[in-house]
């Protein structure tokens, strides 16, 4: 009976260090963590950090950038989702983290062409040397993080994909990230906190 309730412990204990290790090998913010605050140069050449927006609630940080498909298909969604949620203290702030030695169409000469062609009403952010892409842990463009800010810093509520259906709008179901927001601005808890990011890898 002792050797059986050794062998059960050994087991549980192997299954938590297994738990712990594949949770700690995934990279980046976690729902629930404390996103630290950055400084990056907008596509208007000014530097723009999370605490510029004193009267904000929190953000939309998407990911995004000039040449995925899966990005251009959002685009107008993304844009959307600034308009409708900016007024209301959800602010989207996206960020290129491609390097364009690999991918020239993300260069920040690119980047400023896109917005100005499409005018973004939003900040459009250059992650030069990609420092902050790897600290929140994003894989695809696009890749969304849902941040709520709080008296402990800007709590990571969301992760994952904007909706369902990146190829047809029309057929969207679940609008994951629209969702999550209207959860947070009625004080609830978010419904879905994290969903795959469905885009092209990150170019590094």
């Amino acid at each position: 009976m002792k050797t059986v309730k050794i062998a059960a412990l050994v087991l549980l204990v192997s299954i938590v260090s297994a738990f712990t290790l594949v949770k700690s090998d995934l990279g980046g913010y976690q729902i629930g963590d404390v996103a630290t605050d950055f400084s990056l140069q907008n596509v208007d050449t000014k530097k723009v950090s999370l605490s510029d927006f004193k009267d904000a609630k929190g953000f939309i940080v998407v990911f995004t950038c000039n040449h995925c498909p899966y990005a251009k298909a959002y685009e107008e969604r993304i844009m959307a989702l600034d308009k409708k949620y900016k007024k209301l203290g959800y602010p989207v702030v996206a960020i290129n983290p491609n390097n364009p030695a690999v991918q020239p169409d993300d260069s920040f000469e690119m980047m400023q062409k896109r917005a100005k062609e499409k005018g973004y009403t939003f900040p459009y952010l250059f992650d030069e040397g990609q420092k902050i892409y790897p600290q929140y842990g994003a894989t695809k463009t696009p890749h969304v993080y849902i941040l709520e800010k709080t008296k402990a810093g800007n709590v990571v509520r969301y992760i994952g994909a904007i909706d369902d259906n990146y190829s047809d709008e029309a057929a969207v179901k679940t609008k994951y990230v629209e969702n999550a927001v209207d959860a947070l601005l009625k004080n609830q808890d978010v419904p879905v906190k994290t969903t795959k990011a469905i885009g092209c890898s990150i170019k590094a």
